[in-house]
């Protein structure tokens, strides 16, 4: 009964870890032969492993991430993708995030830009970082309709705060002033303070071309690249070799 009644405030204490620990030591009787401070221990150790799981299954379902099961340790570093294996190590420490820095993944359809973009979003989140994932046109027509229904201030509050903004499919759609400027906005909250992670088709020298407006080109270039990391990406389609294991679906 008493044992019952300790699990019980446990789990009202929101201690689930700690609870499932206390409850498994019941049953194990190896656990018996521990001292009371090295079962202790492993009930507290128990109950960090659960924060941390249930941390990630939060971060991870916010991030949305079209391939979610993308991860750096299975990046595919063929010779024809032109990836630099140093520089994806270095990535994986997520120090860019730390200091607000940027990724820009170019190259053509199929190379597997939105898939490498993922596994740094899950990288992140593995390191505690908040992440989201939107593709461009999506986020400009999502901005277009708080625009209308007066949420606008408070959508820019959100993605301002987010740790990693992947932003995917720059340059497939031509904008209107509205979209550039909207564009400013949401990377001018972000300059300094916060991460973002463009995959683009597009060269990068094509980029001022694609904003159409110098002045305001200026402004979104200037912090979207001065502090980049850039990952340039080539080779075949990833798509018709199927190549494994980061070969879903490439972008």
């Amino acid at each position: 009964m008493l044992t019952q009644q300790t699990v019980s405030q446990l789990k009202a204490l929101k201690l689930d870890g700690m609870a499932r620990a206390f409850e498994e030591q019941l049953v194990m009787t190896a656990s018996s032969s521990l001292s009371f401070e090295e079962r202790f221990g492993i009930v507290v150790d128990r109950e960090l492993a659960w924060r941390d799981t249930r941390r990630l299954e939060r971060l991870l379902k916010a991030a949305k991430l079209k391939n979610p099961q993308a991860c750096v340790e299975d990046i595919e570093f063929r010779q024809s993708r032109g990836i630099d294996q140093r520089m994806i190590a270095t990535l994986a420490g997520c120090d860019w995030v730390r200091h607000a820095q940027n990724l820009i993944l170019t190259g053509p359809t199929g190379a597997g830009k939105t898939w490498i973009a993922c596994a740094f979003g899950q990288q992140a989140c593995r390191q505690g970082f908040s992440v989201f994932y939107v593709r461009v046109g999506r986020l400009f027509e999502e901005l277009k309709i708080a625009h209308g229904d007066g949420s606008f201030t408070r959508r820019l509050a959100q993605l301002a705060k987010v740790d990693v903004l992947l932003l995917d499919d720059w340059g497939l759609q031509d904008l209107d002033q509205g979209a550039r400027n909207d564009l400013l906005e949401v990377l001018d909250d972000r300059v300094g303070t916060r991460s973002t992670v463009i995959t683009s088709q597009l060269p990068l020298e094509h980029w001022h071309a694609w904003l159409q407006d110098p002045t305001l080109a200026d402004a979104i270039l200037d912090r979207l690249v001065h502090q980049a990391h850039k990952l340039p990406l080539k080779g075949e389609s990833m798509r018709k070799t199927n190549i494994k294991p980061d070969s879903s679906p490439a972008t």
